[in-house]
């Protein structure tokens, strides 16, 4: 609400977030966002990027006339999009999102939220930015500032292009608002990409070093990776997080971890964690191991994204990373308390040979892309000129069981026909429950119902206007606010109405997505910018990992601070290679 006295950044900072000071260059891009300038922002892993847009959306909100102020925040990261907006609603500050599960009425009332306010705050996915509906919505809606988390994402130079970044651009022509755009990783090359694809009317960079000292790096030559693991578990103590690259091993390396580790004490040590597991099962393993009820996390890279934990004393990489981008955010993530944290890398003579299979995978010849194209159109029943705008769910292991595909080729030829933009492919996405009444008014007025199913059909009615004729997607737990209950006697009695052939009831799952924003093709032509031009940039991230990999005569810490651009680093002096050189130096 607008006060009669001018708001400043810290007033909101203390009003809202209840702090009484910034961390290092926030009030520098608070202050460049307020003055009405595109700013880039590169701040560390845990280096409080998101007080950046939200104090001063709140502050120019506070400072209308008509107390309007709405961020449109656009991240990739649907986990921590949700918990953002729980985190604002529970200091009170109205924030909403949009993203991959919700009904098209939950979406309208959304957006009318944000339009009719007093809304502050609406995140979204990129790959919203591709529906034409919602661009004629957005540009309607009271936008005072637009942030864009996962900055690198835009630039066909960073480790995690996204072709859905680029539409950001298409809305600025529509909206007359400043763009502050965010990444924890950047080299000096996707800095200047950034601004030029966000359309930047002059250059305009904040950042802070990313030197961390309490950090130490190391890579460890070994021929047995898994003896290698137990003996840094051993000496290291405190919670860790071992990376690795396929969620088979995740399972199979905690259960030898266990078996080795829990002879002393008999009780679970480690656990694993990937995105395909149950949405329940995967955050009770992430409360776990943040309660330090389990010590080790097992985990392929859809660990960590949001996940604050400051104790954490050891990341290790059981397999080696993408790009140096990729292990340095993944890596930043022990010692966020500022103690002393280890971040190891083990890297055995035969790594080199499975990255070059790596190029392969991720980029499989353009004709077995167009294969699977086609395979994947007749899988789903879509004739050539049909399947405009049809979405589909689909099980990718399943697909490629039934048409003989290999997992790992197919999978990169979904993102690069993601890319190319003939489908739009969403990996793995929680789906929200959906209910479809089968009686009519009439019929469910004679049925003879228990008071409680006859309470749940009301508020189902209530809430959703097309149940009888298409399955909506449902609130399990706004339901059973309304009727005063649980979750799970919500649950149940769905689940007992759907036997008796009352309602159909879709559970919650997790699904992957595939939507066509065009018609089914005769041919596939991938473009140079999406296949040859990536390809070669995917083999220059891994030969600098492998290089870093191999290195024997740097500091570690120098060695990724001077990929960032940071050339006078100084010498940590405690990593593996500043202790040799140290020892060589003393002889």
């Amino acid at each position: 609400m607008a006060n009669d006295q001018m708001v400043n950044p810290l007033d909101a900072l203390h009003t809202y977030f209840g702090y009484d000071d910034f961390r290092p260059m926030q009030q520098e891009i608070i202050d460049s966002v307020l003055a009405g300038k595109d700013t880039l922002a590169l701040l560390p892993t845990g280096g409080g990027k998101s007080l950046c847009f939200q104090v001063p959306t709140l502050v120019m909100a506070d400072n209308d006339s008509e107390g309007e102020g709405l961020c449109l925040v656009i991240t990739p990261l649907i986990a921590l999009m949700k918990d953002q907006v729980a985190n604002l609603r529970n200091r009170n500050i109205l924030a909403t999102a949009i993203y991959t599960g919700m009904s098209h009425e939950e979406q309208r009332v959304a957006l009318d939220n944000c339009l009719y306010g007093p809304y502050h705050f609406l995140y979204v996915s990129p790959e919203r930015l591709e529906s034409e509906e919602f661009l004629k919505r957005v540009v309607q809606l009271p936008i005072c500032m637009i942030a864009v988390d996962e900055a690198h994402c835009i630039s066909q130079w960073g480790y995690d292009f996204r072709p859905s970044y680029l539409r950001i651009a298409e809305i600025r022509e529509h909206l007359q608002a400043p763009i502050l755009a965010l990444t924890a990783t950047a080299t000096p090359e996707v800095v200047e990409d950034i601004q030029t694809q966000l359309g930047f009317a002059e250059p305009n960079v904040f950042r802070t070093s990313f030197a961390r000292p309490n950090l130490h790096y190391v890579v460890r030559h070994t021929e047995d990776k898994q003896q290698q693991l137990l003996h840094i578990l051993e000496r290291v103590h405190g919670s860790a997080i071992v990376y690795v690259r396929n969620r088979k091993r995740t399972k199979e390396l905690s259960e030898w971890l266990n078996c080795q580790l829990s002879i002393v004490n008999c009780q679970l040590v480690a656990d694993y964690y990937h995105a395909g597991l149950p949405t329940t099962e995967r955050t009770a393993k992430q409360q776990a191991w943040k309660d330090g009820n389990t010590r080790v996390i097992v985990c392929t890279n859809a660990f960590g994204m949001g996940i604050d934990k400051p104790n954490v004393r050891l990341v290790i990489h059981y397999d080696l990373p993408d790009s140096i981008e990729a292990y340095f955010q993944e890596a930043g993530r022990a010692g966020r308390d500022g103690e002393q944290a280890w971040c190891v890398l083990l890297h055995a003579p035969k790594d080199s040979v499975i990255v070059k299979q790596r190029i392969g995978n991720n980029y499989p010849p353009q004709e077995e892309v167009e294969r699977v194209y086609q395979l994947l159109c007749d899988y789903l029943t879509i004739g050539l000129g049909s399947g405009r705008d049809a979405t589909f769910a689909i099980d990718v292991e399943q697909f490629c069981t039934d048409m003989h595909l290999a997992f790992l080729t197919t999978y990169a030829a979904l993102q690069l026909l993601t890319s190319a933009g003939y489908i739009t492919y969403t990996d793995e996405q929680d789906l929200q429950p959906r209910v479809r009444i089968l009686l009519d008014k009439e019929e469910l007025y004679n049925l003879n119902e228990s008071p409680f199913q006859e309470r749940l059909l009301s508020a189902l009615m209530r809430r959703y206007s097309g149940i009888f004729t298409d399955p909506q997607f449902i609130h399990l737990t706004r339901l059973a606010e309304d009727l005063g209950t649980t979750e799970f006697a919500v649950n149940s009695s769905l689940v007992a109405m759907a036997k008796q052939h009352i309602i159909r009831y879709i559970p919650a799952q997790r699904v992957s997505m595939v939507h066509f924003p065009v018609p089914r093709q005769n041919t596939v032509n991938l473009s140079d910018r999406v296949y040859a031009n990536r390809k070669q940039i995917f083999e220059q991230h891994l030969q600098a990992m492998l290089e870093y990999a191999e290195n024997n005569h740097y500091c570690r810490s120098q060695l990724l601070l001077g990929y960032f651009g940071e050339q006078d680093a100084p010498l940590c002096g405690t990593c593996d290679i500043c202790i040799q050189n140290k020892k060589r130096n003393e002889i």
